[in-house]
């Protein structure tokens, strides 16, 4: 199974240079070393690229929870015009779009909620790679001291799976799949489901004629 891109970040988080000299066989550590740290540019680099475009997706969500925020308040400014009119017919259509837009508003509000969350989140993983990335060039500075210093090798004592340990800072980062949602409706026989229908329709009828009843109240106003 492949793993998201936030639990590769938070391997390489939680992993450390000696983890991996430690667990190398016949390899040169150093440049084992240098090459985790080099993975690390490339992670950034692919945050950066969705997080670019988180952004440019919360751009668009805002936009449309925006436009229908401001359909549905053009909408009441005209239901009160075709009930200035005596125009109820028209008034009973508008509430009728209002309705379709309520519906839909929740739906636009998470939406633009989830992509701020995800986009601080990507942001976080930007901050937290850059702080590794010093921390294992200054592990990789000293290890290089410490070899300078050392009349043996560093590989004489190396043992493990290097293949195993050499995965865990790979860069070959995985997309991040978008989240599908979907309703699946009950089935039933065509009696039921046009009951079903029906009454649907009845509890939209009811809740026009509800709010039309309500912006009369309002626009003739305390007796």
């Amino acid at each position: 199974m492949k793993e998201s891109i936030s639990s590769r970040v938070r391997r390489i988080i939680s992993g450390s240079i000696h983890q991996f000299i430690d667990a190398l066989e016949n390899a040169a550590p150093e440049a084992v070393m240098e090459k985790a740290v080099s993975e690390i540019d490339e992670t950034i680099e692919e945050l950066r690229a969705e997080l670019g475009r988180n952004i440019a997706n919360r751009h668009i969500a805002s936009k449309r929870l925006s436009d229908a925020e401001t359909r549905h308040n053009d909408l009441s400014s005209k239901i009160e015009l075709a009930v200035s009119e005596n125009r109820n017919d028209l008034a009973e259509a508008a509430i009728s779009r209002q309705l379709d837009i309520e519906a839909q508003t929740p739906v636009l509000k998470s939406g633009v909620r989830e992509l701020e969350e995800k986009g601080k989140e990507l942001e976080t993983f930007i901050v937290a790679l850059q702080a590794k990335k010093r921390e294992m060039k200054e592990e990789l500075r000293q290890f290089r001291l410490a070899q300078a210093k050392s009349v043996t090798t560093a590989g004489d004592n190396i043992s493990g799976d290097i293949h195993t340990r050499i995965s865990k800072a790979e860069s070959a980062f995985d997309r991040v799949l978008e989240k599908q949602t979907g309703l699946r409706g009950d089935t039933g026989d065509m009696k039921t489901a046009a009951q079903l229908m029906e009454l649907e329709a009845l509890s939209r009828k009811k809740q026009i004629r509800d709010r039309l009843a309500a912006v009369k109240a309002r626009m003739k106003g305390p007796l």
